[in-house]
């Protein structure tokens, strides 16, 4: 995510992640997934990805036994924090988004976020992100 981040800059990059829905709301990512940014028309600030990578990626995924379990996409010289239209555009409720800040190229913080809620009072909740430490890298 962070090295899709840094050569997509100074768009933003997105991504989705496939893996397993556990006991408790716990995820665990088994493949990060990138995808085209669809946005022609401000690239730099928002992101789409086309419907049919998401339906390909979820057949793919069932296949593995997995699903979709959150979302990337990072903030070209922005904090990595949502935004209004993050939260606007968000429709996958339990789903996490994860989001990278990049500033003049240079990677900083990445942050996870859980959509709640419906629709008419959808939040977004900070979660906490563990990495195994056999995949860093």
């Amino acid at each position: 995510m962070r090295r899709h981040a840094a050569e997509t800059y100074p768009h933003e990059c997105c991504g989705v992640l496939a893996g397993d829905m556990g006991q408790e709301g716990t995820k665990t990512v088994r493949a990060v997934l990138r995808c085209d940014n669809q946005r022609t028309d401000s690239p730099q600030n928002r992101y789409h990805i086309d419907p049919r990578d998401l339906l390909r990626i979820r057949r793919e995924a069932a296949a593995r036994g997995q699903e979709i379990v959150g979302f990337y996409h990072s903030h070209p010289d922005q904090p990595a924090h949502w935004s209004a239209t993050d939260l606007a555009e968000a429709y996958w409720t339990g789903c996490s988004y994860v989001i990278t800040s990049v500033a003049q190229g240079r990677v900083g913080e990445t942050l996870a976020f859980e959509l709640t809620g419906e629709e008419q009072d959808k939040r977004f909740a900070g979660e906490i992100i563990q990495i195994d430490a056999n995949l860093a890298g």
